[in-house]
């Protein structure tokens, strides 16, 4: 099991994966065009060609990228692909210019066991302004933030 960069071939099975969890209210839907127009930040961790997890990391400012829709496929659960896409974008961050990396999350033991803490989404507000106003959860937010300093 390798972890690549997606590409445009991956989109479809990306997606699907996604809706599962979308679909349950685990992470918010996308759309083919948003995976389209974000491949570039897009993993993907593939075994004979097929997608076991996915994972993104979109940056949000200077020093803060945001780990989005992180998800793996049922069959795969609990086999530590989640974490591997985590170690992944953790290594990679620094590269870019990243020394903080967030996720809003219902997940908060996996990410604390991938060495993310808690913290107040008022602390945060490069996250707010670009994604949270146009969120269907803005006024009712249940996802809790957390963040790792990295690099």
């Amino acid at each position: 099991m390798d972890i690549y960069h997606a590409v445009t071939s991956d989109v479809k099975d990306i997606y699907d994966l996604i809706q599962i969890y979308a679909e349950k209210g685990i992470v918010l839907p996308r759309t083919y065009l948003s995976l389209y127009q974000h491949l570039q930040c897009l993993y993907v961790m593939k075994q004979d060609n097929n997608i076991l997890g996915v994972a993104g990391l979109h940056v949000l400012g200077p020093d803060l990228a945001e780990i989005q829709s992180l998800v793996v496929s049922p069959d795969y659960a609990g086999k530590g692909i989640g974490r591997s896409l985590v170690k992944r974008i953790i290594s990679d961050a620094p590269k870019l210019g990243i020394s903080r990396v967030m996720s809003f999350t219902y997940e908060t033991e996996f990410f604390k066991k991938c060495g993310f803490k808690i913290v107040e989404k008022e602390t945060l507000p490069e996250k707010v302004w670009v994604d949270c106003m146009n969120c269907p959860k803005f006024n009712c937010c249940d996802e809790v933030a957390m963040i790792r300093y990295v690099g």
